[in-house]
């Protein structure tokens, strides 16, 4: 186990009504004049949006409102905020939704608070040293953004996809989490979050770092509950416990919690961000079932060990299977089995295997075609990739170009 320092300073809300406390919880950190930064009209229909201003108003903050903000957040928007913070005096920004709505405000956030282009801090140029507090209202339990100091945005001149990773600056103050608004999100929106908490945990786990036991088995555990309580959530989209596990599932899976001790990898979503800065049609979650899968046949070719732990600690795959070949009959007949053990890389296909049937019970694409692209430019994908991120990525099995290359062809 490597050296690391934890620090994860949100204040959680978590439960029914607790959209309620919005003001309560901006006055307590501070604000006073609030930016509140929401999706689509599903924050206003389903009267949340209002809960919580009426809560905000009720506690003698003033709101301002940035709404629209799209999957897949773009500069545009980022500069937008930090246009309408400087010009009203903004203390806090409120977000109201998902990962891409959070990621917006947290870039707002930083920026606002900056001289230079705030695309910088995402660009490696410079650190984040300070910047506004960020609230939230969770109404999209996938990117875990609600409880990390991450933020991820699309620079729309060249379709560049960067995350930008803070250890204190960006981290929400507080998140207000209540299950009961994600029972109306469409059943491939919950599906596409399931999996993007999953690449979470996976971005982490895979390691060569040794000796993590506790961290593995803390990753191992979530993945587990995630599994379970995934198909109920399909099943019964309004199975309000059921949904809580998932919401806090992925709060876990990104709050640092499960990379503790160990170096991360983060090629699956360098990989994946290409596919979905290029075609922002394709869903962040839906990108990630198609090429998780395809991400571990690769690796589990180099280095199959950690792949087949997954497999048989999460994926349940058996180590030995019974053999029935014709000499062993007689054996058979007088009742002695006769097992085979499997190899490493046995185990780790059938893992794999049996990950790519859950993606896909949970209706989620598996290749570029269910994706919708049908000609995907493999070779400018991995030209973009390597610019933007290195050569090579990643660390449980660094990948070169012919590596991603290799990748993105297992998607055909």
């Amino acid at each position: 186990m490597d050296n690391f320092t934890y620090f994860a300073p949100t204040k959680f809300v978590f439960g029914r009504d607790t959209q309620k406390r919005a003001g309560e919880l901006a006055r307590e950190f501070g604000g006073t004049r609030v930016l509140v930064v929401y999706g689509g009209g599903s924050a206003r229909r389903s009267g949340v949006l209002d809960c919580v201003e009426t809560s905000l108003r009720e506690a003698g903050i003033t709101i301002f409102e940035m709404g629209g903000i799209k999957p897949n957040p773009t500069d545009d928007r980022v500069r937008e905020g930090i246009d309408i913070v400087r010009r009203e005096n903004i203390d806090m920004l409120i977000a109201v939704g998902g990962g891409s709505v959070i990621d917006t405000a947290k870039g707002i956030a930083c920026g606002a608070l900056y001289d230079g282009d705030f695309w910088d801090f995402y660009c490696g140029k410079r650190p984040v040293e300070r910047a506004l507090p960020v609230g939230v209202v969770l109404t999209i339990p996938a990117a875990g953004s609600e409880g990390s100091g991450n933020s991820v945005i699309t620079l729309r001149e060249g379709a560049i996809k960067l995350s930008l990773r803070t250890e204190v600056a960006l981290r929400p103050k507080f998140s207000i989490m209540n299950p009961e608004l994600t029972e109306s999100l469409p059943l491939y929106q919950t599906a596409c979050g399931i999996v993007d908490m999953m690449a979470h945990i996976f971005e982490r786990y895979f390691t060569n770092t040794p000796d993590c036991e506790v961290t593995d088995r803390v990753a191992e555990g979530v993945l587990k509950s995630i599994i379970i309580e995934a198909p109920k959530v399909m099943a019964r989209p309004d199975d309000y416990q059921a949904r809580a596990n998932i919401m806090w599932a992925a709060t876990l899976a990104h709050n640092g919690i499960c990379g503790t001790g160990r170096r991360e990898d983060w090629s699956s979503h360098f990989i994946e961000h290409e596919i979905s800065a290029v075609y922002p049609e394709v869903a962040h979650g839906a990108g990630l079932a198609a090429v998780i899968p395809a991400w571990m046949e690769h690796v589990a070719a180099v280095n199959p060990d950690k792949v087949a732990q997954f497999a048989e600690r999460v994926m349940g795959v058996a180590t030995h299977e019974q053999d029935e070949d014709e000499d062993e009959l007689s054996l058979l007949d007088a009742g002695i089995a006769i097992h085979r053990t499997l190899s490493t890389a046995e185990i780790a296909a059938n893992g794999i295997d049996r990950l790519r049937q859950f993606f896909r019970s949970l209706g989620m694409p598996y290749d570029f075609g269910s994706l919708g692209i049908k000609e995907p430019d493999i070779p400018a994908l991995v030209a973009a990739l390597h610019l933007h991120k290195g050569n090579p990525i990643g660390a449980y099995v660094p990948l070169t170009p012919a590596d991603t290359e290799a990748i993105y062809r297992r998607l055909l």
